[in-house]
């Protein structure tokens, strides 16, 4: 019985052995079949972009964000935060040099006399300018009384004189840079309702910074007026009859309460939204890495 059982048993191993040894030949020699889905989970498909960008922004008080009752600086941290996010950066880091008040030739001057701003600029991957609406408003207030669309004519020229120098000086510091340059905005109708030309007179402003901005390669101009001049909500965010201001009260929701002159939160984050388009729309100018060639 005994030699049974181990004549048995080893008829039974004799098999198993073979066919272990048959599994793990195939397991070692046979490669091993690929999946179905093509699955990189570690590939990174950001990895021709930059994973930190710097955001220079310059220029007058929509830059430095007054107006902005959180006092973080307007519309440009917004951009930042906008960028980062969607193309999941380390970091947008943002310098602002802003200043309140600031006219187009004031804004040169800080240029070429602050070697910070001269550094900041020349590391700059993009770069800010919000210029124009002091200037214009120097022109307004030097003959409020006689303002006609002519008023402006002169002024407009000089004005165009003076952005060139200032692009010019921007550039010799940051040759390859986008530059986005935001126009001017309507906000003179709350203080002037009975100049009807003055929408017209903006509308012309803006024209000449665009045909300035048009003669550089790498500038972009975005316009701000259609956003800001009536409000969030376009036509209903300016309340009152055309043409009658004796009894109405003009509002505009997008529009500092505190001076009916600078944007609020939702008048930043309108300009910030045209920015960030506008970058979007470049992104290959700022955003891939820089060739190691």
């Amino acid at each position: 019985m005994k030699r049974f059982f181990q004549t048995k048993w080893g008829l039974l191993v004799l098999p198993f052995g073979a066919a272990f040894l048959t599994l793990i030949l195939l397991l070692v020699f046979v490669p091993k079949a690929q999946p179905y889905f093509n699955q990189k989970t570690n590939e990174n498909p950001n990895k021709n972009n930059k994973e930190l960008v710097k955001y220079v922004a310059i220029g007058d008080s929509l830059t430095e964000g007054i107006g902005d009752p959180t006092a973080s600086g307007g519309f440009v941290p917004i951009v930042a935060r906008d960028i980062e996010e969607r193309y999941k950066l380390n970091a947008v880091e943002v310098e602002n040099f802003g200043k309140n008040g600031d006219r187009s030739d004031q804004i040169l001057k800080r240029i070429k006399k602050n070697e910070a701003i001269q550094k900041q600029l020349t590391a700059a991957d993009m770069i800010t300018v919000t210029v124009g609406g002091n200037d214009l408003m120097k022109v307004i207030k030097g003959d409020v009384f006689n303002l006609t669309t002519d008023s402006f004519t002169k002024p407009l020229k000089k004005y165009q004189d003076q952005l060139v120098s200032l692009f010019d000086e921007i550039r010799k510091y940051n040759e390859t840079a986008p530059i986005y340059v935001l126009g001017i905005y309507n906000p003179f109708y709350l203080y002037f309702p009975e100049i009807i030309e003055m929408q017209q007179i903006v509308n012309n402003w803006n024209a000449g910074t665009e045909e300035t901005v048009s003669g550089y390669s790498e500038m972009y101009f975005i316009p701000i007026n259609d956003l800001l001049y009536k409000g969030v909500n376009g036509d209903v965010g300016v309340t009152g009859v055309e043409g009658d201001t004796s009894d109405t009260e003009i509002t505009n929701d997008a529009i500092y309460e505190e001076d009916h002159f600078h944007p609020n939160n939702l008048g930043y984050q309108l300009m910030a939204n045209a920015v960030r388009e506008e970058m979007i729309n470049t992104k290959d100018q700022w955003l891939p890495k820089e060739s190691d060639n």
